[in-house]
């Protein structure tokens, strides 16, 4: 019988942490307080306390072949960016084909994780759990936290002078879910992440008038890219974070900023922000210009004051008759089944080395999983750090000194606060591509391109041009899955097939390429460039 390892929590990540004990060996029991899988994305009528909630129109902002787990591809038909019902039929079916979910305790709450008394020498965790008002003991070998970081509102009221006398309604997004209670009132959203973003599109759809309110204004970006691409699909692939290195933060802040400016002039549209677009987490939505354009959503900078009916903004200016507030004003996290000073979370901070292990714990026998911000897909993440950290729990890899784990969490932390803007989700920002390198390196399964490039040239070139998907790390080392290469090669496909639904007669011409000969024979060059850089 392998270690028993606790995982808290049964959504996206909590799944992929069960998944991973299974492949090592280890047993899991996966401690999920709702009555179901899904976590974030199981939407549900009322909000939930201790449980994420979303709104019944979301739709994730990461395709379907970047989010996917890593030896289980999203079925070619789904959309490219999908719907949280079908985000939901794909968790069902990953948990299902992989017997998931006999390791979940439904409707069972963890109330306290303490060391066993030979902590030291075990690293084992005495945990407390209640279900139906019973409450029980286990001891456990590691402990897995899958409880991920948007639980907790973040509702800063104490900034809204006045807020307490305002007659009208107020919510945090959490507490949002449909438009209909909302038809021909006068509103004001504020916060313009995602999630605010989101909130006045739809709200706007039927309200008689909604304000979107911002302190720093954002960066908004499409979903739709090049050629009708999903975003992330086409920019992170290996030949472009290649480029990437050579380039400063101010020529990337500059490309980005004139392609963002393309699509519509922020400036000219009352969004532009005071920071540049790499120092902050940029908003996806391809509605809210077409809001603005359209006069259904007007831009507004901070609210200074409420009165009982009215709103004034910093500007001065005076919004009249406002009948209800959406603060989209974020998230914290922490974590309170824990009574251990060196896990506890102060402003949404917690050390952790590469975001997952706890430093200061004599045994490295607890992971956080999925606790980042990534600009990009947290599943494969996730799926990484899950992966690595059974492999530490079962001793097969080992985590460097004490003093070169704070030396890591230092570096990242000063790195993180001199590049993006103080707030809150600032604090578990990583980079996409990086991250997933950076731990893909930590089990050794990062793809050798220089091998490929002599033994199997066409995944070479899918490889280094193509989008870095997770499949990539499942081609080699630990975990390697035989489907991997095909994935890879036919991922393409699979992108194509959920927007080409109507098939046009003459499809069956091969158009001829429009990359010259010559520019086929350069690109190879690029490729022996880069692998030689990144190799040798």
């Amino acid at each position: 019988m392998g270690k028993k390892i606790c995982v808290i929590g049964g959504g996206s990540s909590g799944l992929t942490a069960i998944k991973a004990c299974v492949d090592e060996g280890l047993e899991p029991t996966c401690f999920e307080r709702s009555e179901d899988i899904g976590g974030l994305w199981r939407f549900k009528e009322n909000p939930e306390d201790g449980r994420a909630s979303i709104y019944k129109s979301v739709i994730i902002n990461t395709s379907k072949e970047m989010m996917c787990f890593s030896d289980y591809p999203i079925p070619d038909e789904y959309p490219n960016y999908m719907h949280n019902s079908k985000i939901m039929q794909y968790f069902r079916m990953y948990a299902v084909n992989f017997d998931l979910l006999k390791y979940i305790r439904y409707k069972t709450s963890v109330c306290s994780v303490k060391r066993h008394p030979d902590f030291a020498t075990t690293g084992q965790w005495d945990v407390v759990t209640e279900c139906d008002g019973k409450k029980e003991s286990h001891v456990f070998d590691g402990i897995l936290v899958c409880s991920g970081h948007h639980t907790f509102p973040h509702l800063p009221l104490h900034s809204f002078k006045g807020i307490e006398k305002f007659k009208g309604q107020y919510f945090h997004s959490r507490e949002y879910k449909n438009p209909q209670a909302f038809h021909d009132k006068r509103i004001i959203v504020i916060g313009i992440g995602n999630s605010g973003g989101d909130l006045a599109v739809e709200l706007s759809s039927v309200a008689k008038q909604v304000y979107l309110s911002t302190r720093r204004g954002a960066w908004v970006v499409n979903r739709v890219a090049d050629e009708g691409f999903p975003l992330d699909v086409v920019i992170y692939s290996r030949f472009k974070l290649f480029i990437k290195q050579f380039m400063t933060t101010e020529m990337i802040n500059s490309w980005a900023e004139k392609k963002m400016n393309a699509r519509f002039n922020h400036e000219n549209y009352g969004m532009k922000p005071k920071h540049r677009i790499t120092h902050q987490h940029p908003t996806l939505n391809d509605d809210l210009p077409n809001r603005i354009i359209s006069g259904k959503v007007l831009m507004k900078c901070n609210v200074k004051e409420f009165t009982e009916t009215d709103a004034i903004f910093e500007d001065g200016t005076v919004e009249k008759d406002i009948d209800a507030v959406f603060f989209a004003t974020g998230y914290s996290f922490s974590f309170p089944f824990f009574d251990d000073e060196v896990l506890k979370v102060e402003n949404n901070k917690i050390p952790l080395y590469k975001f997952v292990f706890p430093p200061l714990l004599e045994k490295p026998t607890v992971a956080f999983i999925g606790l980042v911000q990534p600009i990009g897909a947290i599943m494969p993440i996730a799926e990484l750090q899950a992966r690595w950290a059974t492999r530490v729990f079962k001793g097969l890899n080992k985590l460097p000194s004490k003093e070169n784990m704070l030396a890591d969490i230092a570096m990242k932390r000063r790195e993180m606060e001199s590049r993006y803007v103080e707030s809150p989700r600032h604090t578990i920002q990583v980079d996409f591509m990086e991250c997933l390198e950076e731990l893909a390196c930590q089990i050794d399964v990062k793809p050798n391109l220089l091998r490929f490039l002599f033994t199997d040239p066409k995944l070479a070139w899918e490889l280094f041009f193509g989008p870095c998907t997770p499949y990539q790390y499942r081609l080699t080392g630990v975990g390697k899955w035989s489907g991997a290469r095909e994935a890879i090669l036919t991922q393409r496909d699979r992108i194509i097939k959920a927007t080409k639904t109507r098939v046009l007669s003459d499809d069956m011409k091969k158009p001829t390429s429009a990359i010259p000969f010559l520019l086929k024979i350069l690109s190879v060059f690029v490729v022996f460039a880069a692998i030689y850089f990144v190799y040798m």
